[in-house]
């Protein structure tokens, strides 16, 4: 049987299909690739019926809510060529110490992977790119694959995800087996006006662990492009898995980032967000709660400034008893920014003794910034401890006050209560490395906010 391969996504020359509103409407040539597996094949072509078919987001969809519709503009978009800038972005080095693997992709090309600890092939753990997985990993990758719909209003884009998807990494560690460094994916994007689709796969069987970073970078300061990236999380009885995403784009740039997580019984599973980029970015994280004795942490820092948008989307899903989920997002705003809120919980029949919370706390800093934020409960199931709650305020002067009693300036009394504020979310990350390259990015993030 051939290898399976992924050829780069390119633009047919006849635009025939194209509507008048996206030239991503001209099918990618993911489609029409013979090498790939016969799954993969029907599934990339009834994803993209699907994204043809389904309606644009209205101002009457309620998962909508308060986003400004404007940004899903693809009129003048085009899937992402390969970058004249591949080889020396590869040599950049990671701003981590110690990892286990890293990859680079550029415009979804891969331009280096490094394989740092090679006892874990031994013990069985296979990091590879999305192509190489479909051969080695194929019934792996066909199970868990984007297994699970898309519920919280970005099914179109993540049928076009699914139908043009030709980067990413496939992460598999076998029962038992504890990976002690991150795993690293950098993802950039070089060009105006250009889309990358890339997709990470986790899956840790029972009792393994894993934690992996996806970054999502541009590589200038002005290119307006687009990122629509997702993840699948899969934790097996007992295991743990902890996912960290970075985006980093420039502040021209627009994502719709899809996180799905599933917790078999007494496995947990981290995920957690960092927003500093973007003009408009949309993050939607589903967690599903599925074994007696599971655990769910949803993480999110964003700090937006003058005219960016950060729209973040939740939904934990409690469907065995004795589980927990703990949600806790802060997001700190400056200038004429924006951000949106919308969280739900739900708590199915049987499934007694959640223990569910849900926070959205968000720091005003400027009198033109605006918060909104929609948390919400549904619970069918008896004894369960469930809160959701969302509080915007600005900083508080006697807090203010207590560090100018002492001497400190306000411009720097002001950062370090923002450092503090941000500080309670990535203390719960439960990785020294990952906590350290956050605290790093905020602190350089809030030099150039006007604060």
């Amino acid at each position: 049987m051939p290898e399976a391969t992924i050829d780069p996504i390119v633009i047919e020359p006849d635009r025939s299909t194209m509507n008048e509103n996206s030239i991503l409407t001209v099918k990618p040539a993911a489609l029409g690739v013979e090498s790939q597996p016969e799954w993969l094949q029907a599934r990339r072509v009834a994803a993209w019926e699907k994204f043809l078919t389904t309606p644009k987001p209205t101002i009457t969809d309620q998962r909508w809510r308060f986003s400004k519709l404007k940004q899903l503009d693809f009129s003048e978009v085009e899937y992402a060529e390969n970058s004249a800038q591949a080889e020396s972005l590869a040599a950049i080095p990671s701003e981590l110490e110690r990892l286990s693997a890293r990859f680079v992709f550029v415009n979804e090309e891969l331009v280096s992977e490094t394989h740092i600890d090679d006892s874990l092939t031994a013990a069985g753990v296979r990091v590879l790119p999305l192509d190489i997985a479909l051969n080695e990993l194929g019934e792996v990758v066909e199970k868990h694959f984007m297994a699970r719909e898309t519920k919280l209003g970005s099914e179109k884009f993540a049928a076009l995800h699914e139908a043009a998807a030709v980067s990413g990494v496939v992460v598999y560690v076998p029962k038992g087996v504890v990976v002690e460094n991150p795993i690293e994916i950098v993802h950039w994007v070089d060009g105006e006006n250009v889309a990358i689709f890339p997709h990470t796969l986790i899956v840790a069987e029972e009792n393994a662990q894993v934690s992996v970073v996806d970054q999502f970078r541009s590589t200038d300061k002005s290119s307006s492009n687009w990122v629509i990236g997702c993840n699948d999380l899969v934790t097996a009885r007992g295991s743990k898995v902890g996912y960290y995403a970075f985006q980093r784009l420039n502040e021209s740039s627009r994502a719709i980032l899809l996180n799905s997580s599933s917790a078999d019984r007494d496995a947990t599973t981290t995920s957690f967000t960092l927003n500093v980029g973007g003009c408009w970015v949309r993050t939607e994280n589903m967690s599903y709660v599925e074994g007696e004795g599971a655990n769910s942490y949803m993480l999110s820092v964003s700090l937006p400034g003058e005219g960016q948008e950060f729209d973040q989307r939740t939904f934990q899903h409690h469907k065995a008893p004795h589980t927990v989920s703990d949600l806790l997002f802060k997001n700190a705003l400056f200038g004429k920014s924006r951000t949106v809120f919308s969280g739900l919980i739900m708590v199915d029949e049987g499934a007694h003794y959640t223990d569910a919370y849900q926070t959205c706390r968000n720091l005003l800093n400027s009198e033109k910034a605006e918060a909104n934020s929609m948390p919400g409960l549904e619970i069918n199931a008896d004894q369960v401890k469930c809160s959701h709650g969302s509080t915007s305020s600005q900083i508080d002067q006697d807090e203010l006050f207590y560090f100018l009693a002492r001497g400190i300036d306000e411009h720097a009394a002001r950062i370090m209560i923002i450092n503090g504020y941000t500080h309670q979310v990535t203390e719960k990350i439960g990785n020294e490395q990952v906590e350290n390259l956050v605290t790093d990015i905020v602190a350089e993030r809030l030099k150039r906010l006007p604060i």
